[in-house]
């Protein structure tokens, strides 16, 4: 139904022979159709949803943020970027794919296809960079205690290292070091992943090592970490709450292993047309996780919105909520519950110190959370 039995030898990324013939003709009049007119229809929809929910759900977190100051944490910028290089996706990339695909064939022509290629390996991989600090930030913070206010120089630092880092990885392919170029249908463009040549082959396996690899481990090791700490303080009678820095943990998590559920067919997928048989990938077998990947975008700010009590306030109050919220419980400052690693505890009665992230507040045990709580601040 969805591709012709004829196109069944075509692979994840088209031959080396179809993708010459492209760069020495015209793009535009020469397409390599892979799929058949339904299946272009069915990956129009589900293109221009990714694109219209992704573009639309990552706005309204950034007016969140600029709405109100209760958002604007170090950590929250974090969360920002991730935000911002989805939005970008939607607007820069994924709108030439859903055109394409309306069309049946690729239209940029082949400035078009490494532009597209380029800025959706960017903007993943920014997105990926900006977790694994996200997850180191969860842990030091969990574990580390730092008698200071918040601290907003490391985020931007971070930040700005997403980007260069991803730089970094995505701008050889435009200089020569392995290259973008057509995959699946015909209608978007990667890495040329069945380009068989040892110089394309050490790019992806370096890009795999320090673009997927070593970020996974890094999560996987602080968020390790956090749970064996929680677990060992899990049965103690301890005073203070720690219940919103968990549930942000939480929420870090869930977004983690859903951008991994996301990527990580794709990047099998891709693993076996670079380095298994030519062909060994079907369109149909290589859209699929092609959107899903894409889909990351829409998943992540609905993750931030209905797992967060401070957003989810703050998305209420902006959305004609204000009377009801004010009413309710007011949104919380952050607050940081310091867990004790390596530590033998000897009593059931332990002194603990929150960290507020909006100043220094020292404060005892016994005093309620719920009394030093601040309602959202709106920005006008």
């Amino acid at each position: 139904m969805f591709f012709e039995q004829a196109d069944l030898n075509y692979s994840f990324n088209l031959s080396e022979e179809d993708r010459l013939t492209l760069l020495d003709g015209d793009w535009n009049d020469s397409p390599v159709e892979t799929l058949s007119r339904a299946g272009f229809i069915a990956l129009s929809v589900f293109l221009g949803f990714i694109m219209t929910f992704g573009f639309f759900n990552n706005f309204v977190v950034l007016v969140l943020f600029c709405k109100f100051k209760t958002l604007r944490t170090p950590v929250y910028m974090l969360l920002l970027n991730i935000s911002v290089s989805d939005m970008l996706v939607c607007m820069f990339g994924t709108t030439m794919s859903f055109a394409s695909s309306v069309r049946g064939r690729w239209l940029l022509g082949r400035h078009g296809c490494m532009w597209y290629g380029f800025i959706n390996s960017c903007f993943g991989i920014v997105s990926l960079i900006s977790l694994v600090v996200l997850s180191y930030d969860r842990y030091s913070t969990l574990t580390v205690y730092h008698n200071r206010g918040p601290d907003y120089r490391k985020p931007l630092l971070a930040v700005g290292g997403s980007w260069l880092y991803s730089l970094i990885w995505t701008v050889p392919p435009l200089l020569g070091w392995s290259s973008y170029g057509l995959e699946g249908a015909g209608t978007s463009c990667s890495v040329s992943w069945t380009e068989r040549t040892a110089q394309s082959h050490a790019y992806i396996i370096c890009l795999f090592i320090f673009c997927l690899g070593l970020p996974v481990l890094v999560m996987v090791y602080c968020y390790g970490r956090l749970l064996y700490a929680v677990k060992q303080t899990s049965g103690l009678h301890v005073y203070c709450t720690r219940k919103r820095e968990y549930h942000l943990l939480f929420m870090v998590i869930t977004t983690v292993v859903c951008y991994l559920l996301c990527w990580m067919p794709y990047g099998v997928v891709a693993m076996m047309a670079t380095f298994g048989r030519p062909g060994i990938i079907s369109p149909v077998a290589s859209v699929v996780p092609s959107l899903l990947a894409k889909s990351s975008t829409v998943i992540n700010p609905l993750i931030y919105i209905l797992m967060n009590k401070q957003f989810y306030r703050c998305f209420c109050i902006m959305f004609c909520c204000q009377s009801s919220m004010q009413n309710s419980h007011s949104s919380m400052p952050s607050k940081t519950t310091v867990i004790q690693l390596n530590r033998r505890v000897h009593s059931n009665t332990v002194a603990c110190t929150a960290q507020i992230s909006t100043g220094i507040h020292n404060h005892d045990c016994s005093t309620p959370a719920t009394e030093r709580t601040n309602p959202p601040e709106v920005t006008t």
